[in-house]
């Protein structure tokens, strides 16, 4: 699913391409951890060689030791030539998927023997050379087990390539929606252990970054999955510099996928770490119900999920409807309730009244700790009634009854 302009059409094909005009934000080498990732690449004359040593020059992200070697980056360079070479000159059949960005291709690096996923910029896409830059720094930035590893990059003239670990299993995308003939749908284990971890990778974003990071860009297909189904939250391209200190949010043009775009954040403009809050109760829904977050191929009333799912909240006796049919039953009942409370509370109208991500880790990692084995607990048989998400007023709550 494409990203698009929120606050315009609905059409979620098309990501805005219009850019932010705020003029980038200058910090020395001491600084550097504190530089503001609303920034835009100076789009006036640049180096020949290496265009995107000059784009990082102009964003100051990169800090020079007194012999004037580079130690901001963790990350290697390569060349187009390697880049080209590892995936057969770009061949079809290395060809993984497409996004806003451009083309990813799976190849192997020589240089580092490693398989890897090499994104590459469409200069004629979505996206250009400020969500290229930024992507580059906060990955460059991070590190946590549940954020996709950026290996190098790529800057030539005009060619921009991310290189990323190479994620076998693919996109939560994939394992949800549209599988084809004999996939076996995900289990409720393993549904709740991707919940659990891609919350953990928003949780280092938000909380333990810094910066800290507002993702504003969490969806199904950018969360990607490793061996034995661990999630990595990849794409990184929007991310902004959260509000700090007194502020309470970051004024921007709204950008998104929409379906998982919280509606006060495309109202308003206003930017804060409860959009993702709403984003990531988007993502719950599509794991428990297995529908998407906008499918215009049901009927008008079922299209956007949120919209289909509130009313049903509001009823426990229907919460077995919420269900994806290709679980065929086998989950614990106690923990529908209780994954749902969580989702519906992250899904408020309100951003006030959504939770923390601190306290949706805490009840996701209890939830995922709690193994269902449908030969021992089948579904029907699951003892206690944990109260329906009308009653849970806050996360820490919800945590106390978990």
């Amino acid at each position: 699913m494409g990203c698009f302009f929120c606050g315009g059409s609905n059409k979620n094909s098309q990501r805005n391409s219009s850019r932010e005009s705020k003029k980038p934000n200058h910090c020395t080498g001491a600084d550097k951890v504190k530089v503001d990732l609303n920034v835009n690449g100076n789009k006036e004359a640049t180096s020949k060689d290496d265009q995107l040593s000059q784009d990082v020059k102009n964003l100051n992200l990169k800090e020079a030791s007194n012999d004037g070697a580079v130690h901001g980056y963790r990350e290697k360079t390569f060349t187009f030539d390697e880049l080209a070479a590892a995936t057969g000159n770009f061949r079809s059949d290395c060809f993984l998927g497409e996004g806003g960005f451009g083309k990813v291709y799976k190849g192997h690096l020589d240089k580092i023997n490693q398989v890897v996923a090499i994104k590459q910029l469409d200069p004629n896409g979505c996206q250009g050379v400020r969500e290229f830059v930024v992507e580059v720094l906060t990955l460059s930035l991070a590190d946590h087990p549940n954020l996709v590893k950026l290996i190098g990059f790529c800057g030539e003239g005009e060619q921009r390539l991310l290189v990323y670990e190479y994620m076998p299993l693919g996109s939560l995308e994939n394992h949800l929606h549209d599988l084809p003939p004999g996939r076996k749908a995900i289990d409720w284990n393993t549904r709740m252990k991707i919940a659990a971890g891609a919350a953990r990778g928003l949780e280092y974003l938000h909380d333990k970054m810094k910066p800290p990071v507002i993702y504003r860009d969490l969806k199904c297909s950018n969360i990607l999955l490793g061996e034995g189904y661990h999630p990595k939250l990849s794409d990184f391209g929007l991310a902004k510099v959260g509000p700090s200190g007194d502020k309470t949010h970051v004024s921007t043009r709204v950008m998104g996928t929409y379906g998982y775009c919280a509606p006060d954040y495309a109202m308003t403009g206003q930017l804060t770490f409860k959009s993702d809050i709403y984003s990531f109760g988007v993502v719950l829904l599509e794991l428990i119900t297995g529908r998407k977050a906008i499918d215009h191929k049901k009927s008008a009333r079922e299209q956007n999920l949120v919209a289909w799912a509130r009313p049903l909240f509001k009823d426990r006796r229907k919460f077995p409807q919420m269900v994806d049919p290709l679980l065929e039953g086998q989950y614990p009942v106690r923990g529908l309730y209780q994954v749902l409370a969580i989702a519906a509370m992250c899904v408020q109208e309100q951003p006030n009244m959504r939770p923390v991500i601190a306290d949706v880790v805490t009840a996701l990692n209890y939830l995922a700790s709690q193994k269902y084995d449908p030969q021992t607990q089948p579904g029907q048989s699951c003892k206690g009634s944990p109260p329906s998400p009308r009653h849970v007023g806050n996360g820490t709550q919800t945590d106390r009854q978990m």
